[in-house]
């Protein structure tokens, strides 16, 4: 079962994603937050596996939330959730280590293939926006320095491309025919090699470095 802890200014909106998510056999809706500190609150004492969350609240931003969390909680995945189709929070709370990215009128389908994909590792970013974010990542900054990415093996290059395109360990593993254990190895050397805490970040650097394509 998927503990989902649900961080929304907005009553209305928390009470639909229960209702939608108590359909799902998967997944438990343990708590409720209402801005970003009740939300890092909340995690320490319901220890969810996924915090659905929303950017623009008071008290505490769900970017400031989502650092915090990540910081202090790595195993917790967080999940935005947000009306808002692209803007810098979304840059902002990918950075600070969200596992993903989702709009509000997202389907019930949708959403909770992406809570359990995001539990499970996965990085899931909506459609809809993926290509202006990745457009973001690509263009807004210089790229970085390439001998970063030449310190890479081709066996790495490879596990980094699938991290990117949002697998899970299991899935690298199958893909390759490798055990998860060596893909842990695989992942844990990349990370350290390029610098990063995460796979979110790792994924970011290689759409920036052109490693993989970025999407429209």
């Amino acid at each position: 079962m998927i503990r989902v802890l649900i961080c929304d200014d907005q009553a209305v909106v928390c009470e639909g994603l229960k209702a939608i998510l108590s359909t799902a056999d998967t997944i438990e809706v343990v708590g409720v937050a209402n801005n970003g500190e009740q939300a890092v609150d909340a995690v320490a004492k319901l220890h969810p596996d996924v915090v659905l969350m929303d950017l623009k609240m008071p008290v505490m931003t769900g970017v400031q939330a989502t650092r915090l969390i990540h910081t202090q909680y790595p195993e917790v995945h967080v999940l935005v959730l947000t009306t808002y189709d692209f803007d810098e929070w979304v840059f902002d709370a990918i950075r600070n280590g969200a596992a993903g990215y989702l709009l509000k009128d997202t389907p019930r389908e949708t959403l909770v293939s992406a809570i359990q994909g995001t539990a499970a590792g996965k990085t899931y970013i909506d459609p809809s926006v993926a290509g202006k974010l990745f457009n973001q990542i690509t263009h807004g900054s210089a790229p970085p320095d390439s001998s970063i990415v030449n310190t890479l093996s081709e066996r790495e290059r490879e596990i980094l491309r699938c991290l990117a395109g949002g697998m899970s360990n299991s899935d690298i593993a199958q893909h390759l025919f490798l055990s998860e254990g060596t893909v842990r190895n695989y992942v844990s050397s990349v990370l350290t090699k390029l610098g990063v805490a995460d796979r979110t970040q790792a994924a970011v650097l290689a759409l920036r470095a052109g490693i993989v394509a970025s999407k429209d």
